[in-house]
């Protein structure tokens, strides 16, 4: 038997997600969350389960902090991400932190019930919409320089990157992601200088080449 912690803020989509999971008898779901906080609280309590399935943006702790927390307090316990980012780079940090899996949400309940008893077993899975996107983008893409190479960014600057792209401006962004007009500016000037490039242009030009924004 698969025993597992659900991890969701919206109740509508974490109750259908057990549901879809209920209906599995080899999964067990011993407990249900709505952040990391709260995960973590459960373990402490002395459950002991195989998997977490968690999102990757939840209030108070999100779902990289809590890989982190969780590899700490309970390394047998495996994370699975389950998110609607389907950015490459939340991905290969999730991976990177120790998940050992990242669905997207619009995965059918065959490949979700499927991913859970893979990493059950040992394994690592990635969902196949993003698998085949990163194998499609390998074949095409051109090699990188070994700066663009070493260059890393943080969940925020990706983020920024991301509204940056849609035409947002310092206000709105600061507006929505409740933060400081004067930290949208430091961040935006702080890529600019990561990435070596001359304006905001070049920056989503940049981003967009080497996949780290659609």
């Amino acid at each position: 038997m698969l025993s597992l912690i659900l991890a969701e803020d919206h109740n509508i989509v974490r109750n259908g997600i057990r549901m879809l999971l209920e209906a599995d008898k080899e999964i067990s779901i011993a407990g249900e969350a709505t952040n990391g906080k709260q995960v973590l609280d459960i373990i402490s309590e002395g459950l002991k389960v195989d998997i977490v399935l968690a999102d990757i943006n939840m209030p108070e702790m999100d779902g990289i902090s809590l890989i982190k927390e969780l590899k700490l307090n309970s390394p047998d316990t495996q994370i699975v991400m389950l998110s609607m980012l389907d950015n490459e780079k939340y991905v290969s940090q999730a991976f990177s932190e120790g998940a050992s899996g990242y669905l997207l949400k619009n995965v059918s309940s065959d490949e979700l019930i499927f991913s859970l008893k893979h990493v059950h077993s040992g394994g690592k899975y990635l969902c196949a919409e993003l698998a085949i996107r990163l194998l499609d983008k390998a074949i095409r893409a051109p090699a990188l320089s070994h700066h663009d190479a070493e260059i890393e960014f943080s969940m925020r600057e990706i983020e920024i990157l991301d509204l940056i792209a849609e035409g947002l401006t310092n206000n709105q962004m600061s507006a929505k992601l409740f933060i400081s007009k004067r930290t949208i500016e430091g961040h935006r000037q702080s890529l600019i200088e990561k990435t070596g490039v001359k304006n905001t242009a070049s920056l989503i030009k940049f981003a967009v080449l080497r996949g780290i924004i659609h």
